[in-house]
């Protein structure tokens, strides 16, 4: 018997599901939770051998409750059932330490079969997020700016020019602008605002200071 904790913020969704699973042999929902906080404190007690994940849910979300939950020793097995499939939300479970992904327009065979295969250890992706997960692997790996164009885009985001910045640097205005071209091809951006905004969407310089 694998033994079932269903984690959605949805009561009716949650209905749903008990329903479904409930009718396999050897399944059994043994609970079930609103929010990622309330799982994390369920499986402990109830050790369950498969959490079904809910993404986003208030209070904590399934992602930072499914690190929480597979951190501990001997921990279930957390597969993903949500409504979003965008990659940061896949790559933010796989790393979290999900088995498996799914949609929760995925057909009961589907769902039961991933359930099974998740207890037994196996990985468990939904067509379009196996197909999203291998082109982001294929894509070329974006290239890092150097030290130097992160201090250059730095000294641009306070205001100054390129003539102030090669001052600041003790280095030519050529080489200023040399750095911020190929910065600008790396960030894949075409003017010094543009490079500013990304630079700091990437947490690469702080408009702060």
């Amino acid at each position: 018997m694998i033994r079932l904790l269903v984690v959605d913020d949805h009561p009716v969704v949650r209905a749903g599901m008990v329903a479904v699973l409930g009718e396999e042999d050897d399944l059994e929902v043994v609970g079930e939770a609103a929010n990622g906080a309330e799982a994390v404190a369920l499986v402990p007690r109830l050790a369950p051998d498969v959490v079904l994940m809910d993404l986003r849910m208030p209070v904590m979300d399934g992602a930072e409750a499914t690190a929480r939950i597979r951190s501990e020793p001997e921990a279930p097995q957390v597969l993903v059932l949500t409504t979003y499939d965008t990659d940061a939300d896949i790559v933010r479970a796989v790393e979290a330490g999900a088995r498996g992904y799914l949609l929760k327009d995925a057909p009961t065979a589907l769902l039961t079969d991933a359930i099974r295969r998740a207890a037994r250890g196996e990985t468990v992706l939904a067509p379009p997020v196996a197909a999203r997960l291998a082109d982001r692997l294929r894509a070329p790996a974006t290239p890092e700016l150097t030290g130097r164009e992160v201090e250059i885009l730095a000294l641009v985001a306070r205001g100054m020019s390129n003539p102030e910045v090669a001052r600041a640097l003790f280095i030519g205005e050529a080489t200023v602008k040399t750095h911020l071209v190929r910065a600008f091809a790396k960030l894949g951006v075409q003017d010094r605002t543009a490079a500013v905004a990304e630079a700091y969407r990437r947490g690469l310089i702080d408009l702060g200071g």
